[in-house]
């Protein structure tokens, strides 16, 4: 079988183009590697890992096995930690509220809700910008240069004298932040296959529970701190310096690249490449494609992505800042809700770990399936919240545990997109999309809990609700678009085959001139899309 793309057929045209976008800068980092002396060097490795595995079958599965568990121990714990920090961060200004912050700086009116939602301004503005600099840049580096930055801008917070000054510092952040999210990502899709994926996304996302357990025991432990300077200062200048020292961890150990990728052996690189050829997605393009822009903004799963970012952190903008707030609502002193709120981050990991266990146990294309069960108890949770007594403080506090399910829905939605779209600059713009959508969502979000309504936040928690509904019903939707989709490329393919004269099944070598070659998933025929 000889599929066409554009007209032409792929087996004779999308084979070099695909091995020529492979166009990492080799005198960026070649040192000593042998793999990248010579000028084409990126382009003959991919080219020997198709010549040495030229299917599947010729790949050793305990030989495959064994490279997985390495890459684990390199990559899982840099992102993992590195995140633990991000959401850390993302609760300090939490913590600074229950210490004094808003005295301290006199904020009145919605100046709190205004910090919170003012850092993701500054993500909002540089999000796609940061996201094509990324692809222009070897990633690692790049993650790491900006992870080190807003570092250091939480630490200068700690010297915030009024609104205006922390305000400002907090928009620069989220620009810092901007690239964490879709850089953890890209990581993950150039590493592993698409059916890792979501358990590889679960396991370093779910450090996000451990940052806000382990926010909690920072908080406790600063709270304690008896200094020259207030408690919430050190937070800023404890938590920031630790972000700082992990960029440069990054800086160290984080790979740009399956070529460069250290520590590793010729045929171990071999191998990472070409375990990698199912996925049909592409490794690497430092090109900007600005046609693989267009399709990604006229692509209406897209806007689905942005419409799932926003209805995702609705709930999230709101508990993240105004957690510590609920909890304190419930009767508790300020130490004794830092504590509680480790139980909140041990839940998120639960539920995080359960939902990747059972997304591996279920049948291909369970996800979307998954993702709309783990919305289930954080609805039940947050009607539980609403309705239950305002004295009954034992049954509110485990109703609101609960409404963290939702975090390993979004979890799991995340390994949608890195399994359905291909295109280096698509990829860049449609993780963009949903990480634009949770801007406006955590943005939004704070202003639904009205100080006048503490401590039941009933308008808060409505929101939560109505989010959490309706996310409920979009990955249905989403479900029902990639089958769809799959229909129109099966229908394609059957043109295709009868044009070539009936041949059944695809190719090998159709699949490995396509495999790298920087198509979209519209684009290239062998794409499938999971759901």
């Amino acid at each position: 079988m000889s599929s066409k793309i554009d007209g032409k057929p792929a087996d004779e045209t999308i084979h070099l183009e695909g091995i020529t976008n492979v166009d990492v800068p080799v005198d960026a980092e070649a040192g000593d590697d042998p793999d990248l002396q010579k000028g084409d060097g990126v382009a003959n490795i991919y080219q020997e890992a198709l010549e040495r595995y030229s299917d599947d079958s010729m790949i050793d599965p305990r030989e495959e096995k064994r490279l997985k568990r390495k890459l684990d121990r390199r990559i899982i714990p840099l992102l993992g930690i590195c995140y633990f920090f991000y959401y850390v961060d993302k609760t300090t200004l939490s913590y600074a509220a229950i210490f004094g912050i808003k005295d301290d700086l006199s904020l009145h009116g919605s100046q709190y809700s205004w910090l919170s939602s003012i850092f993701y301004f500054g993500w909002l503005v540089w999000a796609i910008p940061t996201n094509l600099i990324m692809q222009r840049s070897p990633p690692a580096y790049y993650l790491s240069a900006n992870i080190f930055m807003w570092g250091v801008l939480l630490m200068i917070q700690a010297v915030s004298k009024n609104f205006a000054t922390i305000a400002a510092l907090r928009v620069l952040s989220g620009a810092a932040e901007a690239i964490a999210d879709p850089a953890f990502m890209l990581v993950t899709s150039m590493y592993y296959t698409r059916a890792e994926q979501p358990s590889r996304i679960s396991s370093w996302y779910a450090f996000n529970g451990l940052g806000v357990a382990g926010g909690g025991l920072i908080g406790y432990g600063i709270g304690n701190i008896k200094g020259a300077l207030a408690s919430w200062r050190y937070e800023f200048l404890i938590v920031g310096a630790f972000c700082s020292a992990w960029g440069i961890v990054l800086l160290l150990f984080l790979p740009n690249s399956p070529v460069t990728f250290k520590g590793f052996s010729h045929e171990e690189k071999l191998l990472m490449i070409a375990r990698m050829r199912k996925n049909q997605t592409g490794i690497e393009s430092r090109r900007i494609n600005w046609g693989q822009i267009r399709e990604a903004c006229t692509d209406y799963k897209s806007y689905m992505f942005f419409l799932l970012g926003l209805l995702g952190n609705i709930p999230n903008g709101g508990l993240s800042n105004f957690s510590t707030l609920v909890i304190s609502g419930l009767g508790f002193d300020k130490l004794h809700t830092a504590l509680l709120g480790i139980p909140q981050g041990v839940f998120i990991c639960i539920w995080i770990g359960a939902g990747a266990v059972l997304n591996d146990r279920l049948p291909k294309n369970s996800r979307t399936i998954v993702c709309a069960l783990f919305m289930l108890p954080t609805i039940a949770g947050a009607l539980g919240f609403l309705l239950a007594p305002e004295k009954a403080y034992v049954g509110r506090l485990i109703c609101f545990y609960l409404t963290g399910s939702y975090q390993s829905s979004f979890v799991l939605s995340l390994s949608l997109i890195t399994s359905n779209t291909g295109g280096q600059s698509k990829k860049m713009i449609v993780s963009g999309m949903i990480w634009l959508g949770a801007c406006v969502g955590n943005i939004v979000g704070p202003f639904f809990y009205l100080t006048e309504q503490a401590p039941t936040y009933k308008l808060g928690i409505g929101s939560l609700l109505t989010c959490n509904c309706l996310e409920f019903l979009l990955f249905f939707a989403l479900r029902y678009a990639f089958i769809w989709e799959n229909r129109k490329k099966r229908k394609t393919l059957e043109v295709n085959r009868q044009g070539a004269g009936g041949a059944e099944g695809v190719h090998r070598s159709d699949l490995n001139a396509t495999a790298f070659a920087d198509l979209t998933d519209k684009q290239n025929p062998h794409f499938e899309y999971v759901y």
